[in-house]
């Protein structure tokens, strides 16, 4: 089996909020102003895109907040990758766009545009853990949220209710869901994404080291 074929039937959801200014990294404007939260916005999502779909290995599909920035994002991704996510908070929009996707593969995994320090191992890991029976994945934040989602099989509603979006308390609740709907699940290696103004010098030295190691 080549390499095409062994994650064919692997979906990784790539979320994202779609670029406008004033929108978009809120909790940045008062350092950078809304268009420099809004080029910081622009920057995540194609850095974490590259890092994510380096070498090919699996289909992504990009889900972006709202249709109409279709044109901006063709530049990662041609037309039929891009979906528009459906529900009022983001749990209730995961929850679709999951069900939507174990449609179309057996795997799927959701990550975040700000999730920089995710790579193609991060992902890898989380694939082999599924396919190897792994019902829920996690990857935990070091904020207390997570930075990718990983199921191979639908995952009940209630999971994604009542969670305190955006909060140090998302990962802990997550848990809670999981453990009382009765879902085992395994979770990787601690990661870090940029949420607020203090992990802009961890950005710099991941630009820096990403700037060295192009060839």
């Amino acid at each position: 089996m080549s390499e095409q074929q062994f994650f064919s039937d692997v979906r990784v959801l790539f979320f994202a909020k779609a670029p406008v200014a004033g929108r978009v990294k809120t909790r940045f404007i008062s350092e950078l102003g809304s268009e420099g939260a809004l080029a910081l916005h622009k920057q995540l999502i194609q850095l974490t895109w590259q890092r994510l779909s380096e070498g090919s290995r699996w289909p992504i599909e990009l889900w972006m907040s709202e249709s109409g920035e279709e044109g901006w994002f063709s530049r990662l991704c041609a037309r039929d990758q891009m979906f528009v996510q459906h529900g009022v908070d983001l749990g209730e929009r995961m929850s679709f766009a999951l069900n939507q996707a174990l449609q179309r593969a057996p795997y799927v995994l959701v990550v975040g545009a700000d999730c920089v320090s995710l790579d193609t191992d991060y992902l890898l890991d989380a694939i082999m853990r599924l396919k190897a029976g792994a019902s829920v994945v996690l990857g935990p934040a070091e904020d207390g949220g997570y930075v990718l989602l990983g199921v191979s099989h639908h995952v009940p509603q209630q999971v994604f209710l009542n969670i305190d979006w955006g909060s140090d308390r998302v990962l802990q609740q997550t848990r809670a869901r999981l453990m009382a709907s009765g879902i085992q699940w395994q979770e990787l290696a601690l990661r870090w994404d940029v949420d607020v103004p203090a992990d802009l010098p961890r950005l710099s030295d991941l630009l820096a080291k990403t700037l060295v190691e192009e060839p």
